[in-house]
């Protein structure tokens, strides 16, 4: 019995290392399917029965926007935490790193913990075999739940963290991009840096607090995608929360408000000198938060102007037409509050005026007219016809499944987006473009340009 289940673990850590979840949904609907269970858990599910796997992700509102301004990267270091061991509770001993790696591998299964701006995150992911889908789902309950932030771990992780934020301060787009986040968004939380001195002041104690906090079972929004039904997601999503204390949302205490990202009162330019072979720089601005109306036509138009690669306008214009640049591009990242917009590039460092002042140009000449008929269907038609491509694998799915849950979205999202597409106008981007970004009071960060 040992040995069959070694082969079926065996077979699993095959299978998750292909990555072999190709679906055919890009043709038929994706049902959707949604409730909230008695903890006030929020499941959603995605029936996928061709391969015998289920991946879930639990997220909570315990992102790097809770962290103090003083312990920048508190959430990230408890979500890193979580996979060094957990506690002897309930019956059941305690795991070190170690025997906690060695319990997934004899799974054949897989567990992650991340940390976005917004959330904290738990990735499960096994075979639906029932001898190894439940010794999986009761693995995670306990690493979620019960994780046992050894201290001497932590001073290990820390001084180990600490070291490579020293090394990074020598790599040219670490330093841009901490200098361009600082200066995008301020004093506001998504800009928040960690570094060698706030993970100086993170202490057990604090993990432990920021984990009980966050990790609530009523706030958990749990998205299931695989080879279950109804019945099995709801026992297997109560069961991941299990451990977890049973208090109902209504005893917490709320959490803080989180404010919104404030826009720039004017143009700012930084330039930071740095020995490199090539200038570093990003120009860009607050942007929108995801649930901001205008979301199809800024993608669509984003698309056009600098994230479409070598279609880009912005490709075009700086590296086509005068070779400023082997690479731009241009992209949004919304999120709860206005994520960033950004244009970033490199050139070299005799060329780095010549490249920002076009840069400024194209984005300024596409804000104020927008795109013309023929970017806007060349667009659409690679949008829509790359669609199946954001769902042709389990993960795939989930992450847009996850991402409808933490959203709130309409439940057919995934089933409309291709129409939603369809339906943008110029009108409609230069609208939205012209609501949304004010090129004369960007920031531009420039790293390693020629004096």
């Amino acid at each position: 019995m040992i040995f069959a289940t070694k082969k079926i673990a065996a077979r699993a850590a095959v299978i998750c290392a292909a990555g072999l979840f190709v679906h055919v949904y890009a043709l038929a609907t994706i049902p959707v399917q949604h409730w909230t269970q008695a903890s006030g858990a929020r499941v959603y599910l995605v029936e996928s029965p061709a391969v015998a796997m289920l991946d879930v992700q639990l997220d909570f509102d315990a992102g790097s926007r809770r962290d103090p301004p003083a312990q920048a990267g508190l959430a990230s270091m408890t979500a890193d935490m979580l996979e060094k061991g957990v506690e002897a509770r309930n019956g059941a001993p305690a795991l070190d790193e170690n025997a906690l790696g060695e319990a997934w591998a004899d799974l054949g299964a897989q567990f992650g913990a991340s940390v976005s701006s917004d959330r904290m995150s738990f990735s499960p992911r096994s075979l639906t075999d029932p001898g190894l889908l439940d010794k999986a789902v009761a693995l995670a309950a306990r690493q979620i739940a019960e994780p046992s932030f050894p201290d001497a771990v932590w001073q290990r992780e820390r001084q180990r963290l600490q070291a490579a934020l020293k090394e990074s301060y020598t790599r040219p787009g670490s330093v841009v991009g901490r200098a361009y986040g600082q200066a995008v968004y301020g004093a506001h939380p998504y800009g928040y840096e960690m570094t060698e001195a706030t993970l100086g002041r993170i202490s057990v104690a604090d993990l432990k607090d920021a984990h009980a906090a966050g990790v609530a079972a009523c706030r958990a929004r749990i998205s299931l995608v695989g080879a279950v039904t109804r019945a099995q997601a709801d026992a297997i999503a109560a069961r991941l929360l299990a451990r977890l204390p049973p208090v109902p949302c209504a005893a917490l205490p709320a959490l803080p408000a989180v404010p919104e990202v404030p826009a720039l009162a004017q143009a700012q330019e930084k330039i930071i000198p740095f020995d490199a072979a090539q200038a570093h720089v990003l120009i860009g601005q607050p942007g929108f938060k995801r649930s901001d109306p205008d979301y199809f036509p800024l993608i669509v138009g984003n698309y056009i102007l600098g994230g479409g690669g070598f279609v880009s306008r912005l490709t075009h214009e700086v590296r086509e037409k005068r070779g400023l640049t082997y690479g731009i591009s241009s992209s949004f990242s919304p999120g709860l509050h206005a994520g960033s917009f950004t244009v970033g590039l490199q050139t070299r460092p005799d060329q780095t005026v010549q490249a920002v002042q076009l840069v400024r140009q194209v984005v300024k000449d596409f804000v104020a007219s927008g795109p013309t008929e023929a970017e806007l269907k060349a667009a659409k038609d690679n949008l829509i016809g790359g669609f199946a491509l954001r769902i042709d694998s389990n993960r795939k799915l989930l992450a847009n499944l996850a991402g409808i849950a933490w959203n709130d979205l309409p439940l057919d999202y995934l089933d409309t987006w291709t129409q939603q597409v369809g339906k943008v106008t110029v009108a409609d981007i230069s609208a939205a473009f012209a609501r949304k970004l004010q090129p004369d009071r960007m920031v531009t960060v420039i790293l390693g340009a020629a004096p």
